[in-house]
């Protein structure tokens, strides 16, 4: 099958038909609740959806509640607050506080003030509404081109800005596309990528893009200008791990096209615990935002790897339901190590060294002119060694409970 075959097939699949009564619906209900609390704001949809790019099955809505920019900043979430009483929403800490309304569609919902200038903006959401209008500028045409690149990047795991992803935003996608003029031609580019790729798609910095913006927000591999903020990195979330994996999966795609790298391959849990070389723990989450309950998962997963990395690890991951349970998984060469391992010391030659090197290991060798310490491992067997670790306190905050089931 071709390249065109395998898109227009994709799109098909990806493209939602599906009845948005219900949405519509619930922007009217929430457009009559601020009325009548005498709000002089106006809920707009945004995201995804406002600029029909609204994968099939997604069934997260983001709107925005324009508020006028003669309110003060800090009185839109109460405000906001206030007229979703009935609604019964979850109030979400931030730069400016936002809500959640979970239904059997889940709705974000931010405040923003209704600015027409980037100038006026007070709040980085504030410019939200702007990246809306900038991407439906561009026509429909591209939206298809935006579609494919969104459902590829997700299928990859590379898709999301949030903390415990380092990936590539929504927003991210649009320039992206728009500026490379379609999926196709954005990975054929993004093989030639290198770390500290700029895209300035305005041509704001003239090619200085790196000595005109603060260092803070290029440490990252990728330079997206943003075209509605110039002085913002779009891409300032982008880690080395996803901007990699972009640049291979890439390749990887346009070497030997296939349905295959639209799909999200999940690792399979009862096969891994079929696997001798395997060990899975299970970890419930903390309740609270998305974002933040997720790096707390990713700072347990890193330490309990680090910690687990003298068995040998071949493979790693995890997954999260974004509820409650996230699964650890580990495949590794050994699951049971020698009593004893060796630690190198300092050169004979160095006598005050060596000295000191022997007052802290009881047992010593010599080998090659160097002294090498003796060390008994606390633990062999790489389940009580992984029992014990998950008692560790670094672990005890960041999540509800972690176990080894394999």
């Amino acid at each position: 099958m071709n390249i065109k075959q395998i898109l227009k097939e994709v799109l098909e699949e990806i493209k939602s038909s599906e009845d948005i009564s219900e949405v519509n619906e619930f922007l009217n209900r929430l457009n009559k609740e601020l009325y009548r609390n005498k709000v002089n704001a106006k809920a707009v949809f945004g995201g995804s959806f406002a600029k029909g790019v609204w994968l099939k099955g997604d069934y997260d809505v983001d709107i925005f509640v324009k508020f006028n920019i003669r309110y003060k900043t800090d009185e839109l979430s109460d405000l906001l607050e206030k007229s979703l009483k009935k609604f019964k929403p979850v109030r979400v800490h931030g730069s400016r506080d936002y809500f959640h309304i979970k239904n059997s569609i889940n709705y974000e919902i931010v405040p923003v003030l209704d600015i027409k200038n980037s100038k006026d903006a007070k709040n980085v959401t504030d410019f939200s509404p702007l990246h809306v209008k900038w991407v439906n500028s561009k026509g429909n045409k591209i939206k298809d081109e935006i579609m494919l690149t969104k459902k590829f990047m997700k299928a990859q795991g590379i898709y999301g800005a949030e903390n415990y992803i380092r990936g590539f935003s929504g927003h991210v996608v649009d320039i992206l596309v728009i500026y490379y003029d379609g999926f196709l031609q954005l990975l054929r580019e993004a093989t030639k990528w290198k770390a500290k790729q700029i895209i300035d798609i305005k041509n704001n910095y003239k090619g200085k893009a790196l000595l005109m913006i603060n260092k803070s927000k290029t440490e990252g591999p990728l330079v997206i200008i943003d075209p509605v903020q110039p002085d913002r990195n779009a891409a300032a979330a982008v880690g080395d791990e996803k901007f990699n994996k972009f640049i291979k999966s890439a390749k990887e795609f346009l070497r030997n096209p296939s349905r295959r790298l639209f799909v999200e391959q999940k690792i399979n849990i009862e096969d891994l615990k079929k696997n001798k070389s395997s060990i899975l723990i299970e970890i419930k989450s903390l309740s609270g935002k998305e974002d933040i309950v997720g790096a707390k998962i990713l700072k347990s997963f890193d330490f309990i790897k680090k910690e687990l990395t003298e068995f040998g690890i071949i493979k790693s991951g995890w997954q999260w339901d974004k509820k409650e349970k996230a699964i650890f998984w580990f495949l590794v060469k050994n699951k049971q190590l020698p009593k004893t391992f060796i630690r190198e010391g300092p050169p004979l030659k160095l006598t005050e060294h060596v000295k000191k090197f022997k007052q802290k290991h009881k047992r010593t060798m010599i080998k090659n002119n160097k002294i090498y310490g003796i060390i008994k491992r606390k633990s062999t067997n790489i389940n009580k060694f992984s029992d014990s670790l998950l008692k560790d306190k670094y672990l005890s905050d960041k999540v509800k409970s972690i176990k080894v089931i394999k």
